[in-house]
């Protein structure tokens, strides 16, 4: 048996609606699907789930306290248990950006704890900088402490991690989700120990050296069509479950026209 899990920026739950997104998460043969960017109340939420054919599916959702942003949301085919908002320090705990949950294991095996994320975007310099490296540096500390286990982070990072998940990473140097200490702390998620934690990075592991494949273009210019963008959703995994991952696509759209969001879908398979 497999667990298939999908991650998505969603880009807004309602407009993802509108744009047959949620049809196509329902029909994606997923167990579990961590959403991001859901922008939505509760209710909206239910709402939008209940015409995307997902009302029957278990719902955990972290709304955001600044209406219309973040917002991040588990759905699982299965009970979810152990629901957790937030990673701290206390100034995380209401912007919506972290949930968990655990689900059942389709083998058998242990309980997996799945983890949906949206990490923002940040700036070059000054308080949303120190606020981003925060939020990845506690993200790091939950991972170091729940290697031994198996443990899924999905999600948004905005951080192209090196210049394979950027195509124009020249241009982007110096810039907010390319910056050098950004790019440190998935250098020391990556790194086996005792430099690092050895999660793995299921996207690069099955997407090969690069340059992509990417998972997010503007939805301005000629991005898209030329596949000018980023590698920034991924499905990390611990040790203790990399080695069962059977493989990771992301699901691109096949025209601009038919985009729903503008990330794509990364989905993952466990054995």
């Amino acid at each position: 048996m497999t667990l298939h899990v999908v991650t998505a920026n969603v880009n807004g739950i309602r407009a993802a609606l509108k744009r047959g997104g949620l049809d196509w998460l329902a029909g994606c043969g997923a167990d579990v699907l961590c959403l991001q960017e859901v922008r939505a109340t509760p209710a909206q939420v239910a709402e939008a789930l209940g015409a995307g054919g997902l009302a029957e599916w278990d719902l955990a959702l972290a709304e955001g306290q600044r209406s219309g942003h973040a917002g991040v949301a588990i759905l699982s085919r299965t009970p979810l248990a152990r629901v957790a908002v937030g990673i701290g320090p206390e100034e995380f705990d209401d912007q919506g950006r972290w949930i968990e949950a655990t689900v059942e294991d389709p083998g058998g095996g242990l309980p997996v704890r799945v983890a949906s994320v949206y990490v923002h975007t940040g700036e070059a310099e000054g308080p949303r900088r120190d606020e981003k490296d925060r939020f990845l540096a506690a993200m790091g500390s939950w991972m170091a402490a729940r290697r031994e286990e198996p443990v899924l982070v999905c999600g948004d990072l905005n951080v192209g991690h090196t210049h394979h998940d950027i195509k124009n990473w020249r241009g982007n140097r110096g810039r907010a989700g390319f910056l050098a200490s950004e790019r440190a702390h998935l250098d020391r998620w990556y790194a086996e120990p005792p430099e690092g934690l050895g999660w793995v990075d299921l996207g690069r592991r099955f997407g090969g050296e690069g340059p992509g494949p990417y998972t997010w273009w503007s939805w301005r210019g000629r991005g898209f069509d030329t596949d000018g963008g980023w590698r920034i959703d991924a499905v990390l995994a611990s040790p203790a479950i990399a080695d069962r991952a059977k493989d990771v696509v992301v699901h691109k759209a096949a025209t601009y026209a038919q985009r729903w969001s503008d990330h794509a879908a990364v989905s993952a398979t466990f054995v």
